[in-house]
């Protein structure tokens, strides 16, 4: 297919997704945004999509949690065991690329939307599940959650000050990097399935991404016998300085990651004998002597004022940054500069404001589509999509297949 112009990246690409919460809606929202058409089946038995009843800022089945993770995407309710509310899903399964889903490990296969039992339906479908502990091994029927994972693959004891108790981020990452990682199968996926006329199942698990994520600490510990451990101020393993410093009137962050801004800041401290301090002379050196060294610089940067070290630094060529809260970072102008706020227009909360998806494939949006209310898209879905008529739907309804009959 040759793309027409004005066409985004995946308006090629449907994908079915049952979803739900925030892993693997934040994985399609990105999807969404690259012009992707996800169709949200949700389930009548629980009110739909669980994202729908987070508080606060939560009225009936709106949520601003829910429009988080959910923009430019359809909905439409369906009772996927009832045999009815299944014709309907092989029905779009017939005209989609992929079948996304974030549930336990052990439901996919009972809710038969794997490839082995969809492959008869669509040869070239592409099975995305994104579960908890992954679709074997002795957990994978275990509920997964951010917290819990963070905890059990070692994050926590990562985070926070040495003399404090562990800590998790301030945010679900490991939500959204396994939203992330599922997007990136996905679309791997429906390329292979689109070259070969093959599809496949791509199993992916929020722990896999948390064990993944250790990177370089984990490479550490398994080929050296690196034992990982917390540093005060959130400081780097082993490159010093790069942390959190106080000045006069509050915090920033302060790294020297190559040798040419340790020579920098040395000088912009208007202290050049510290770069040539053999005990200070290079990475090994600073790491080794890391006590000794955080003192001296901690002096210093108590004669200034935050913004006014930030200043020399940034004019000297060091990187540094402040400690920003939310407001603040929305308020750089930066973030204006990069686009990194879309509008979206709601009828129960008005123009609501959120984060920019940071995937850049080609001209951003130039506008986006709420998230859709519960069902809303059913005309479309089960009308103009599968061109069911007025007597096929009231057959469906009847039958159940979008809920208890009325």
């Amino acid at each position: 297919m040759v793309p027409l112009p004005g066409m985004r990246p995946l308006e090629d690409v449907r994908v079915i997704a049952l979803e739900q919460y925030g892993a693997g809606p934040f994985g399609s929202l990105h999807l969404a945004d690259l012009g992707a058409e996800i169709i949200k089946i949700e389930d009548p038995s629980t009110g739909g999509d669980v994202g729908r009843y987070v508080p606060p800022f939560q009225h009936e089945q709106d949520s601003l949690f829910f429009e988080t993770f959910n923009r430019n995407k359809r909905s439409i309710v369906l009772d996927v065991t009832n045999p009815a509310g299944r014709e309907v899903l092989e029905d779009l399964i017939r005209v989609s690329d992929a079948m996304y889903s974030n549930l336990r490990g052990d439901v996919p296969e009972r809710l038969r939307i794997t490839y082995e039992h969809l492959k008869s339906v669509n040869g070239k479908i592409v099975c995305v599940s994104l579960t908890g502990f992954g679709m074997t091994g002795p957990r994978k029927a275990e509920p997964g959650y951010d917290y819990v994972l963070q905890g059990l693959a070692g994050w926590m004891s990562l985070t926070g000050e040495p003399d404090g108790p562990p800590a998790k981020s301030g945010l679900s990452l490991v939500d959204y990097i396994g939203g992330i990682v599922a997007a990136l199968s996905l679309v791997s996926g429906i390329h292979a399935a689109r070259r070969d006329g093959r599809g496949m199942d791509c199993d992916v698990s929020l722990y896999d991404a948390a064990i993944g994520m250790l990177t370089y600490p984990a490479v550490w510990h398994l080929n050296a016998g690196f034992t990982p451990a917390r540093h005060p101020r959130s400081a780097h393993p082993s490159l010093v300085p790069f942390q959190l410093f106080p000045t006069a009137d509050g915090w920033i962050v302060v790294g020297c990651a190559k040798e040419k801004f340790w020579q920098r800041l040395a000088a912009a401290l208007d202290k050049p004998e510290l770069a040539s301090d053999d005990r200070f002379k290079d990475f090994a050196a600073r790491n080794d002597n890391r006590d000794e060294l955080i003192a001296i610089l901690d002096e210093a940067f108590m004669t200034k004022t935050g913004a006014a070290w930030l200043s020399l630094l940034a004019e000297a060529g060091v990187p540094c940054g402040p400690v920003n809260d939310v407001e603040q970072a929305f308020a750089d102008s930066h973030t204006e500069a990069r686009g990194l706020i879309v509008e979206t227009e709601h009828p129960r909360f008005g123009i609501v404001r959120q984060p920019a998806s940071p995937v850049r494939v080609g001209e951003p949006a130039a506008s986006h589509r709420r998230a859709p209310r519960l069902g809303e898209d059913e005309p479309y879905v089960l009308g103009g999509l599968l061109g069911y008529g007025e007597t096929r739907i009231a057959s469906l309804r009847d039958a159940g297949a979008f809920g208890a009959p009325r």
